[in-house]
Order: C-alpha cells, then sequence, then structure tokens
C-alpha cells in the first residue's frame, strides 16, 4: 500500500520511490571515491522529498529545509574545508527552517514543563550536544570551532523545537537527525584516519540522517 492515493504510478508516490531509490544507490556508492553520478544520487535522495512536499501543499519551511538540506549534501558529497563549511552553512539554514517550522506547528515551549518525558528528552538532547561539543573543541582548527558551536546550538534548538509538536514522526526524526550529525561528527574528527570503525559509522550516518528526512517529512504531509 502506498502513502498517497493513486498507486504506484500517481506523482507523490513515484517521486517518493525514486527517492529512496536515490538513497539506496548513494549508500552502494557510498565508499567510492567523489564523482559526479555519487553526489547527484546523495543530492537527489532529499532533494525529491522536497518536490514531495511541494507537489502535496506541505509547509514552505518543510520545502525551504528540504531543498536547504539537499543542497548541504551536494556540498558534503565532496572533500576539503570549503566544502564542508559550505555544507555546515547549509544545514545550519536548514536547521534554522526546521527549527521555525516545528515551533509554528507546535503546541509552545510551555510543553516541555507540562509533560515529563518532552522535558526529560530536552535535557537529554542538552547533555548530548555539551558531550559533542566538549570533544569536538579539542580536536578541530580554531577556524572550525566556532562554526562547529553555532551548528551544534542549532541542532540543539532543532531537537528541542521538535518536541514541542504532536506528531511523533517528526520527534523521531528530530532524533535521528541528531544521532546522525554526532555519528558525522565523531567520524570525521574524533577517530584516527585509519580506523576500522570509519565504514559502519559512514553507513549508519547516511541512514539515520535520510530516515530522519524522511519521517520528517512525512510526519508533516500524512498528518
Amino acid at each position: 500500500m502506498m502513502p498517497f492515493p493513486g498507486g504506484i504510478d500517481a506523482n507523490p508516490n513515484a517521486t517518493l520511490l525514486f527517492s529512496i531509490a536515490a538513497a539506496a544507490i548513494y549508500a552502494f556508492a557510498l565508499e567510492l571515491s567523489p564523482r559526479l553520478a555519487r553526489s547527484a544520487a546523495k543530492t537527489l535522495a532529499v532533494a525529491l522529498l522536497a518536490a514531495l512536499a511541494v507537489m502535496q501543499g506541505g509547509p514552505l519551511l518543510l520545502v525551504a529545509a528540504l531543498a536547504l538540506s539537499a543542497v548541504g549534501d551536494a556540498f558534503l558529497s565532496q572533500h576539503g574545508e570549503k566544502v564542508f563549511l559550505g555544507g555546515l552553512a547549509s544545514f545550519l539554514a536548514a536547521h534554522i527552517a526546521y527549527v521555525a517550522l516545528f515551533l509554528e506547528a507546535g503546541g509552545g515551549i510551555g510543553l516541555l514543563a507540562a509533560e515529563s518525558w518532552r522535558g526529560a528528552m530536552a535535557l537529554a538532547m542538552a547533555a548530548f550536544v555539551i558531550v559533542m561539543l566538549a570533544a569536538l573543541w579539542r580536536r578541530v582548527g580554531p577556524s572550525l570551532r566556532i562554526p562547529i558551536a553555532v551548528y551544534v546550538a542549532a541542532i540543539l534548538a532543532m531537537g528541542i523545537s521538535a518536541l514541542t509538536g504532536y506528531h511523533p514522526w517528526v520527534i523521531a526524526g528530530a532524533v535521528l537527525f541528531m544521532a546522525s550529525d554526532g555519528l558525522l561528527a565523531a567520524e570525521r574528527f574524533l577517530l584516527a584516519a585509519i580506523s576500522p570503525q570509519r565504514v559502519w559509522m559512514r553507513y549508519a550516518v547516511w541512514v539515520l540522517y535520510y530516515a530522519a528526512q524522511l519521517a520528517t517529512t512525512l510526519g508533516f504531509l500524512l498528518s
């Protein structure tokens, strides 16, 4: 059964399937050296989710967050500090769009105090990003410290703002996004260059990240 009306050949369902296929293709090509086809698959996976959100009349902020994420994916599909900073800036903008979206659709920050599980999750998220930032601060160069600190603050804001909403898929998406970013930071900055752990972590980062974007998109479009 397809999530949207019209069967497998309907444009929304076909777009969703092409997005999932692009994500799978990138996963198979993940260990290959950067090349155009590999970058295209990574970028298309989330860009097609943005197209799906447009087709289904999703919130403009959702479309913007997904489109900015796709730009970030295009940057991060290459190697080098300049493209890394470009990806960081794109995802920072995407997180800001998500924060605005979640706060607009949610029930307000007061829910964190009104419902104990939300407050507990918010505290766990804060502890997670503090530990992550402390670990990164000692390992990255001075030129990256401030950009990474700003980005980590945006991750936390995104996670906490998701907790003000009512759809479990959106909350799950935020948690998966934070887990993916944490693994990415560990793989890129904390592990030794020859560590065998890098291989499975790269796959885990991509799977968690795409699952986060997919859960958030469907959470809004199917609610």
